[in-house]
């Protein structure tokens, strides 16, 4: 795993633990939800993130853009489904997506370099 996964994965799992041990109910529920919300339903997991990730690009958000990649790597996007998945969101989020497609990018390069 590059240093650029690990620092990433580690550092949101260090916090994570943070903002969990202050014992917030509205912020357990909220992320309970999160959770359930990508689980297998009608549609499937793979489906779900490919469309997670679509919209954390849109939205612009690069630590949700990591964390899809890596959910996305671990179910077994192919490098090709996943350029097609960052088309989709620079047409629905316009040129403002491109640099956060750079990025999206590199991590993608990082995470199947051992491919």
């Amino acid at each position: 795993m590059s240093n650029l996964v690990q620092e990433f994965n580690e550092y949101r799992t260090r916090m994570n633990d943070v903002i969990m041990s202050k014992d917030n109910l509205v912020i357990k529920r909220l992320w309970n939800l999160d959770t359930n919300t990508y689980a297998e339903g009608a549609l499937d997991t793979k489906t779900k993130e490919m469309m997670g990730l679509v919209a954390s690009m849109v939205l612009r958000c690069d630590d949700c853009i990591k964390y899809h990649l890596g959910k996305c790597y671990e179910l077994g996007i192919t490098t090709a489904q996943m350029y097609e998945i960052f088309a989709v969101a620079n047409i629905v989020g316009g040129t403002i997506v491109i640099p956060h497609t750079r990025r999206a990018a590199e991590y993608w390069e990082e995470l199947t370099a051992g491919k």
